[in-house]
């Protein structure tokens, strides 16, 4: 995490922009040690390092460079720490673990950039839960002291919860009587969906600002265990070796170093060694090319480990992570994505083949992580997105879920020369990449047509022409090279002259099919109710909650219930 760009970069952009690639020996709120098969991560926040100036953190609370090391280290666990089983979160101030967001920074914040917080704390909390259901990594919170809104989210994503029962510590989510806003962090959600907690308890909780005690919390179901101060070692030491016992990660191996990013930034954009994204800012479009892998000869397990984070695989996922991070946050008004893609579709079916190959492997299958995490962040994203499928494209396998996670796709039907693109699908598009909706993106996409679904399953690794994949329904639109240019223009410009906001409204309506996961009702949540209550005067109004907090005033709210 930095807002200092890399020499490369431009200076203009160092004052306004944030990116989101860190290390260890820069983090300024946490401190990460590995003991055997335990990592703990310590949340020590300084409270004089914020983000950005005009607030303190004090009280272990947090903003956006807070869980921006939150995210690196939790990377660096999963890659460079292998032999970890278990993850425990705790702070290391004494009587209290974390308070949450700091609330003078988000009632100084623009309204983007707290819906923008809270989308990428959830996508973080997304990512613990993420890594114990597929990858055997799991995580306990060690609640040594009180908890408050987002610091009791934070500890909602983990698997197990601890806390200390000390008679003066608590746990609370205090955001709607206190602050006028719900939780921003999937708090309500977890309480009723995964902690199972009775409906009228959970009114209780969240309607209170004083929180509940340890035992309390217990019975209700707010926690999973509680322990006095001097049995607090001793139950945090089974719990860890009772998760740990559930753990699929190895006994041995060596890690993999995550090597800063090779990123360079200028006018036109930003630049990667495999994605390439231009900006053009009159247009308020974004294009993301990627490139494919070159054809790979050697492939073993044993190379594939040489190579390290240069594996395509994982350099292609941390920087279209990256990517989408960085456009999210910093350029605002770049309304559509364009992806395009560049290299051999042959070449992207045998690594995705490779990948499912050695998938058991402890570093393969954490690069299968990386790159199911960094899709689904495409999935939540408030962008249009299109995918252009002409020549020389190759929207195989991995790089084809880019296409099923836009909103159109668009493939080039005749070229003069006859050199006509195809696409193809592989093994990893059926299953080993699912959205947060816990379904494949071709099965999100014939939800309900199972006959079309079945039929597309027995092509795998067939190269697909337009006139094929049109009707598959595999692509949207089939222009030739007469068309393609005036269609692509006129599409892009009828899209960027429609509102934002209904844009962002219907894009996630429609981009979700079937059942509702807890994942899908947390980000549903966030852009509706949480979207819509961060503007209302209730809340950020002059005499809302979320601005007096601190003053001693009591808001003055509007009584009219809409």
């Amino acid at each position: 995490m930095t807002t200092q760009p890399s020499n490369q970069e431009s200076e203009s952009n160092q004052a306004q922009s944030v990116y989101f690639d860190t290390h260890p020996g820069l983090y300024k709120h946490w401190s990460l040690s590995v003991r055997e098969s335990t990592a703990t991560l310590h949340m020590d926040v300084n409270e004089d390092a914020g983000l950005k100036p005009g607030y303190k953190l004090k009280l272990n609370s947090y903003d956006l460079g807070v869980d921006i090391e939150l995210y690196d280290a939790i990377n660096r666990i999963r890659f460079e720490h292998p032999r970890v089983k278990c993850v425990v979160i705790t702070s290391a101030k004494e009587r209290m673990f974390c308070s949450g967001a700091n609330i003078y920074m988000l009632g100084q914040s623009t309204h983007p950039w707290k819906v923008n917080f809270c989308k990428f704390t959830n996508e973080t909390r997304n990512g613990l839960e993420d890594s114990s259901r597929h990858d055997g990594l799991k995580f306990l919170a060690s609640i040594n002291g009180t908890v408050a809104g987002g610091g009791y989210e934070l500890a909602l994503a983990c698997d197990k919860l601890l806390m200390i029962d000390d008679r003066s510590s608590s746990v609370s989510l205090p955001e709607v009587p206190l602050l006028g806003v719900l939780p921003g962090t999937g708090g309500l959600t977890r309480v009723i969906d995964k902690r199972k907690v009775r409906r009228d308890l959970a009114d209780v909780f969240c309607s209170t600002t004083e929180g509940v005690r340890a035992d309390r919390a217990r019975a209700w179901g707010l926690v999973d265990a509680i322990a006095k101060p001097n049995q607090y070692d001793q139950i945090e030491t089974d719990l860890i070796k009772e998760l740990s016992s559930k753990s699929t990660r190895p006994n041995q191996a060596v890690g993999v170093i995550l090597s800063p990013l090779k990123r360079t930034s200028d006018s036109s954009g930003i630049h990667y060694s495999t994605v390439d994204v231009a900006i053009n800012r009159s247009a308020r479009t974004a294009t993301i090319s990627v490139t494919a892998p070159s054809m790979t000869t050697d492939k073993s397990l044993e190379s594939i480990h040489q190579q390290g984070c240069d594996w395509w695989p994982l350099t292609f996922a941390r920087e279209l992570d990256d990517a989408i991070l960085l456009l999210r946050t910093n350029e605002l008004e770049i309304g559509t994505w364009i992806f395009r893609t560049a290299g051999d579709c042959d070449a992207v079916l045998t690594m995705d083949e490779l990948i499912v190959a050695h998938q058991d492997d402890w570093f393969v299958k954490e690069t299968l992580g990386y790159m199911r995490r960094t899709l689904a962040r495409l999935d939540v994203s408030s962008r249009t997105m299109f995918a252009l499928i002409d020549e020389g494209s190759c929207f195989a396998g991995t790089l084809f879920e880019i296409a099923l996670a836009s909103d159109r796709i668009f493939m080039l039907s005749e070229t003069e020369n006859g050199h006509n693109p195809t696409i193809a699908l592989s093994r990893l598009n059926f299953g080993n990449l699912p959205m947060v909706n816990h379904l494949s993106r071709l099965q999100n996409r014939f939800y309900g047509h199972d006959h079309q679904l079945q039929e597309i399953a027995s092509l795998e690794g067939e190269l697909l022409d337009a006139v094929a994949a049109l009707k598959l329904g595999l692509v949207t639109y089939t222009p030739d090279d007469i068309d393609w240019d005036d269609e692509l223009r006129i599409a892009i410009e009828e899209r960027n002259s429609l509102s934002p906001d209904a844009l962002t409204g219907m894009e996630a309506n429609l981009r979700f099919s079937g059942p509702e996961t807890m994942e899908t009702r947390i980000f549903a949540r966030l852009s509706a109710w949480q979207n819509w209550i961060f503007i209302r005067p209730n809340a950020v109004g002059d005499q809302g909650a979320l601005k007096l907090f601190g003053s001693g005033k009591k808001p003055d709210f509007n009584w009219q219930r809409i």
